[in-house]
């Protein structure tokens, strides 16, 4: 079983600026960890591998430190590690980011699954996994929370559709994009963390791809512009009370009231 993981670095925080010129988030000075959402991925390679054997070849796009993504993955159990990293690849939307990364596997192996967490936290699209289905004209599957191979050719997957839980048998090759909290990371083996500081990352740079057009890669390939990035908004009013329900109903109805009142002023 030949699989691949797509992860990406993130910044810690939702606080964030933007570069007003191109719309692109300003990431340096920003704490960058892994995201979340694509751990639960990688936890869901680890287990079809203790299930039925194969090898986890992980992609990441972005900057140098985005080596920090590899090397944890490394001491999760992952065999292998790809840095997509290229200044043609600067300033991507869902369309250019999706497209550099079928590029990119593309150019590593042929796999029989790519597995995706549900979302990231800085984007929140939930669109580039589905994306990469498309480019690579394979069957998706999203949402999914289990997952049980079969043999050489499908595997049963459980996805969570708006109402209720569906069961489907997916066939080789696919993608599939996994829910977070159905697959919980494993902690780090300190061994495999000692020994993935010594693990050679892959490079891979526009030179690399079958296609090598810089028009459609990085912002020239993008079809999107981001117009403002800010912050949400956070209240700085907060009052403690207790009270009968009653009371409270009454209570929390006025303060509601109160809100949609000066809304519909303004």
């Amino acid at each position: 079983m030949k699989i691949a993981v797509c992860m990406k670095q993130v910044p810690a925080t939702s606080q964030g600026d933007m570069d007003k010129k191109t719309g692109v988030m300003i990431r340096s000075g920003l704490q960058a960890i892994v995201n979340v959402y694509d751990l639960a991925a990688l936890e869901a390679a680890l287990r079809i591998k203790e299930q039925c054997g194969g090898v986890i070849h992980v992609f990441t796009m972005g900057p140098d430190k985005a080596e920090m993504v590899l090397r944890e993955a490394f001491a999760m159990g992952a065999d292998e590690g790809y840095l997509i990293c290229d200044k043609a690849f600067a300033g991507a939307d869902v369309l250019a980011t999706s497209y550099t990364l079928t590029q990119a596997i593309k150019s590593v192996d042929d796999y029989d699954m790519i597995l995706c967490g549900r979302q990231t936290t800085d984007g929140d699209t939930a669109q580039v996994s589905g994306a990469i289905a498309e480019w690579m004209q394979i069957p998706r599957v999203n949402w999914v929370t289990g997952i049980e191979v079969k043999d050489s050719e499908r595997l049963k997957v459980e996805y969570c559709m708006e109402h209720r839980m569906v069961t489907a048998s997916v066939m080789f090759p696919c993608l599939l994009s996994v829910e977070r909290n159905c697959f919980p990371p494993r902690m780090p083996s300190l061994k495999l963390k000692i020994s993935g500081r010594k693990k050679t990352i892959h490079r891979i740079t526009l030179n690399d791809l079958n296609d090598q057009n810089p028009e459609h890669y990085g912002l020239k390939g993008s079809a999107t512009r981001v117009k403002r990035i800010y912050p949400p908004e956070r209240t700085s009013k907060q009052e403690l009370v207790y009270m009968e329900k009653e009371k409270a109903a009454v209570y929390i109805a006025d303060i509601l009231k109160e809100i949609l009142e000066g809304e519909s002023v303004c």
